[in-house]
């Protein structure tokens, strides 16, 4: 098979670059020089379908961080400039509910502890949610599911804004966990530090909870009956897990949303259950 230009194109790069290089199961295998370059065959790029390169970083998941260590951008990965299809806007914001006249007004990304994107979850002027991960086979960029067709899932389970996370415990602040990303960002505008999962109430698993293990969490529960469902689950998984975990709701609306936008503050949350209580709280230690 005739290698790609592009992918000729990156194995000269390499070469011009001084990174070792090899070819091994068909893929041209380098070191990820995105994380440092400590591991020999991290990088594995492959010849696509579509007159392109195929790059994976393992130990990023994915490519965006080693295409920036090499001054490429995605387009660079094809031989020739995309075509522009006319239901793939450059700016990204096709949706899939476009065609019923819904509006993209906010788009979430979930990266993993090295900032790499891992998948996205869009919301529309009608509160259509729909979750995408990075697929550089595609024109796009992205495909709408995160399952393959036998329903497995393709992407990891992180927590939103994990980096944040991850130095949230360095700093040793408290982690606050929302219902939805909206609310976290509240929070965030706020000057708090917060996370959620994906997929809104009942979607929250140990795998998230794990990467709170020794953090102090406040569980900001949403004022109806999924949102103390969705609390008191959080509550279970962290149970020995995180050092300390309260549950708070809003002084008055729904979410940590509302509590802000009817001009309440941080210090006024309604705290409604502390499950496991800090060891330094008073209460505990009179």
């Amino acid at each position: 098979m005739t290698d790609t230009i592009a992918f000729n194109r990156l194995a000269d790069l390499l070469r011009d670059m001084g990174e070792p290089t090899r070819y091994s199961g068909g893929a041209l295998r380098t070191r990820g020089i995105c994380h440092g370059g400590d591991s020999p065959d991290t990088v594995a790029a492959r010849r696509g379908n579509n007159n392109n390169v195929v790059i994976y970083c393992h130990k990023c998941d994915g490519n965006a961080d080693f295409l920036a260590a090499i001054g490429w951008t995605e387009a660079d990965t094809y031989d020739e400039p995309l075509e522009r299809r006319p239901d793939r806007p450059a700016d990204d914001t096709w949706i899939p509910c476009r065609d019923r006249g819904h509006k993209r007004v906010a788009q979430y990304l979930y990266r993993d502890e090295n900032g790499a994107v891992v998948h996205g979850v869009t919301r529309c002027d009608h509160k259509c949610f729909a979750q995408w991960r990075p697929d550089n086979t595609t024109k796009s960029g992205r495909r709408w599911s995160l399952n393959d067709k036998e329903g497995n899932r393709l992407v990891r389970l992180v927590p939103f804004r994990l980096p944040e996370l991850l130095k949230a415990k360095v700093d040793d602040q408290v982690m606050f966990i929302c219902e939805g990303e909206k609310d976290a960002l509240a929070l965030v505008d706020n000057g708090l530090t917060a996370t959620c999962n994906a997929g809104g109430a009942g979607k929250w698993t140990a795998e998230h909870a794990r990467h709170l293990e020794g953090m102090d969490v406040t569980v900001f529960a949403d004022r109806d009956d999924a949102g103390r469902a969705h609390a008191e689950h959080v509550v279970e998984t962290l149970t020995g897990v995180a050092r300390s975990i309260y549950v708070v709701q809003a002084l008055s609306g729904k979410d940590a949303a509302d509590h802000f936008a009817a001009g309440h503050k941080v210090y006024e949350f309604v705290q409604v259950w502390a499950p496991v209580p800090h060891p330094g709280d008073p209460a505990v230690t009179a």
